[in-house]
């Protein structure tokens, strides 16, 4: 599981890190708002928590933002401010639940816990698909147009991994942790030749191109 926490105090953040590193889960952090939305809409997250006060942007404009661009990530704002209004003012935002500062760990936890389990109870797909690109989730077959695509168990979970992230920019190291779930060295290529090879057999003989590398950031699954 990958979280996302955007909050601007050094020390908060780190408390709030390695108690999440503890129970298992990746972290990412970004300290000001603009830096916290841009990750939270191009990178892949199973939940964000996000303070209220930020430099640049503030948590409820972070969160209206990304509810208004579809990013329906899990949501949870934290926040030194515990007023009625606040926490209705939060939800109406788009959030899905309020902390109040001073926190417990473990409570904050146990909250990420359900939203996590909330927003992974909502039906899955049978079938993905990006132009003429498709994928049967239940078959585990790959088709482009009427052509089969005879794809490795790795490629196929790289490749359903883009897909469900379509049009959505994924670094490297946020797909290491998805596909790969443990960590390589930041400067390994494995990532690089997998997706060589996949679009090899996705992209190489079809047109138009879906897979496409964006330089400095990662890669996106889309159509043009």
């Amino acid at each position: 599981m990958n979280i996302l926490i955007v909050e601007d105090d050094k020390s908060t953040a780190e408390f709030i890190g390695a108690g999440f590193r503890q129970a298992g889960y990746a972290v990412s952090i970004a300290q000001s708002g603009h830096e916290g939305y841009f990750k939270a809409k191009n990178e892949s997250y199973d939940l964000a928590i996000i303070d209220v006060m930020l430099p640049g942007m503030s948590g409820f404009e972070i969160i209206k933002r990304l509810r208004q661009e579809h990013v329906m990530l899990p949501i949870i704002i934290l926040s030194a401010r515990n007023e009625e209004e606040n926490k209705v003012h939060g939800l109406e935002c788009g959030a899905d639940d309020y902390q109040t500062k001073p926190f417990s760990l473990t409570e904050l936890l146990a909250r990420a816990n359900a939203q996590i389990r909330r927003a992974s109870a909502v039906a899955d797909p049978v079938e993905l698909q990006i132009a003429d690109l498709k994928m049967d989730l239940v078959s585990r077959k790959v088709f482009r147009g009427d052509q089969k695509i005879l794809l490795q168990p790795l490629e196929f979970q790289l490749l359903e991994f883009l897909m469900r992230n379509k049009g959505r920019v994924v670094s490297r190291t946020t797909i290491m942790e998805h596909v790969w779930e443990y960590n390589f060295d930041p400067h390994t290529n494995v990532v690089d030749s997998r997706i060589c090879h996949l679009r090899d057999k996705i992209d190489k003989n079809f047109e138009p191109k879906l897979l496409k590398t964006i330089r400095g950031f990662g890669y996106v699954m889309e159509e043009p």
